[in-house]
């Protein structure tokens, strides 16, 4: 039998040898890649460059490489791919269509742009984090935000340290170190990245004293608690869970009117902390820090990156005596924020003196306070783009979902909203794994797209999909189709 001369399309095809590998030198000559190494620098585009042939040769090795794979544009745009993965931030923006706003894992609040503006000008020039413009001499970081924080809680001082995980340590750790901290069993809460207040109070020095039970107690428990040794009465608010039935707990004010007598300060860790009364945009109602105060808590601990709508941070308000024991503790330097925080954080709590304005001015707020029908009218926009890029293999329908606020703020508050369900056309057996690789596409995109598998079909809530980015959201779908069809 004979065969005819082989062709270009052969030639391209046939298995290449590790021998057939150009070296490194010689591809660093091409006038080709002169653009890349510009771009990421010689040495970084080399290294990746050494570790793209090796990558060759074990494919040759193995007999999977073929000629065309080292012809000079494939071995240029295997480079161009493989430097902009190496390249690319590891942190990077998101759309976050989850139902879930104040995402722990994506970064719960967003910050308003004069924050931002904050921030980048703290990052670019010297700034007065702790000095004292007026007298000349070293200043105080926390005076930067504590009278603000003040103003708006009504408390007498105020600190603030990295996360309210690291306020209530300290706390416990200045106040109540070999002595005891008096708390109701139903408020032994557990919270994300198993931070537990038993657990807290352990590493803070004080030794837990458990009152009444899972669902109720009474202010005798209190009484019956308090001993020598007491050093705490400390109520924990249970921002990520709801006891509902035959329920009984004690309000701050009647703690206090316990406490007083044998002068012992009542402590509050709010959680989530709101310096508002949410219901004036229709949301659940919430104990605010300044209600706090006014009932009669002498030292209340709050988040900056939940409810507040900030950045993160722990807050720390409530007596002068006892912020200024705080302050001299030796863990709070530990445990302190940066110049980025504070400047992030005061222009966030300035939009708090306009009440009129915050709705509009604060990100969170505004995601919160959508109208439902806002959100309809955005996933209609949106359905037919959606179905055209992914085919008719694919059924895209627009239905109604329910947000959540997430981060253990108002974990009963429900948020009605829309979004796309997009789920294969024809149930089989390979559903789930066709489900998995459109959620890995999505999650594979320049900015990814982070959603939620449920009820056999990925659910994407609009709801943090605001329409500054309708159009970047919408223009990736094509790039999601092509990955699918690989």
């Amino acid at each position: 039998m004979t065969t005819g001369p082989m062709t270009m399309n052969d030639s391209v095809s046939m298995p290449a040898r590790p021998a057939d590998i150009p070296s490194v030198d010689r591809l660093l000559n091409l006038p080709a890649l002169q653009p890349l190494l510009d771009q990421y620098g010689r040495a970084p585009a080399t290294a990746t460059l050494r570790r793209l042939l090796d990558t060759l040769r074990a494919r040759a090795v193995a007999g999977e490489l073929t000629r065309q794979a080292l012809a000079e544009p494939a071995l240029v745009q295997a480079l161009a791919a493989r430097l902009a993965r190496e390249h690319q931030p590891r942190l990077r923006a998101v759309f976050n269509l989850t139902g879930t706003v104040l995402h722990t894992n994506l970064g719960r609040a967003l910050l308003p742009d004069s924050a931002v503006q904050a921030v980048m000008r703290a990052m670019t020039a010297p700034a007065n984090l702790e000095f004292d413009l007026a007298t000349g001499g070293r200043g105080d970081r926390d005076d930067l935000i504590g009278d603000l924080l003040c103003t708006l809680t009504g408390a007498e001082a105020a600190t603030v340290v990295n996360n309210n995980a690291a306020a209530v340590l300290l706390m416990l750790n200045t106040l109540a170190t070999r002595r005891e901290v008096v708390v109701s069993r139903g408020e032994l809460v557990e919270i994300g990245g198993a931070f537990r207040i038993p657990d807290i109070m352990q590493r803070a020095g004080a030794r837990l004293v458990e009152i009444g039970t899972t669902n109720r107690t009474h202010p005798h428990d209190y009484a019956n608690a308090v001993g020598a040794r007491t050093a705490l009465l400390m109520k924990v608010h249970c921002s990520n869970y709801e006891i509902t039935g035959f329920t009984r707990s004690v309000d701050v004010a009647e703690v206090v009117r316990i406490a007083q007598p044998h002068g012992i300060p009542v402590v509050v860790d709010l959680g989530s902390g709101t310096l508002c009364d949410l219901t004036r945009w229709g949301l659940p109602r919430e104990t605010t820090v300044r209600e706090t105060i006014e009932a009669g808590a002498d030292l209340v601990t709050f988040s900056g990156d939940k409810l507040l709508g900030g950045p993160q941070a722990g807050m720390i308000v409530g007596r002068a005596d006892l912020i200024a024991k705080i302050k001299r503790n030796p863990l709070k330097r530990a445990l302190r924020v940066g110049k980025l925080t504070l400047a992030a954080l005061e222009p966030v709590l300035q939009c708090y003196r306009d009440p009129d304005t915050l709705a509009q001015a604060l990100p969170t707020l505004r995601l919160l306070t959508r109208q439902s029908g806002e959100i309809a009218a955005l996933a209609e926009r949106l359905l037919l783009p959606v179905q055209a890029a992914l085919g008719e293999a694919w059924q895209v329908a627009a239905v109604p979902m329910v947000s959540q606020i997430g981060s253990g703020a108002l974990p009963g508050g429900q948020l009605q909203s829309h979004g796309l369900v997009i789920g294969p056309r024809e149930q089989e057996k390979r559903s789930g794994r066709r489900l998995q690789q459109l959620e890995a596409a999505l999650r594979a995109l320049p900015r990814p797209v982070i959603g939620r598998v449920a009820e056999q079909a990925l659910w994407l809530d609009l709801r943090c999909l605001e329409a500054t980015d309708e159009a970047a959201f919408a223009a990736q779908w094509p790039a999601v189709a092509e990955a699918l069809r690989r």
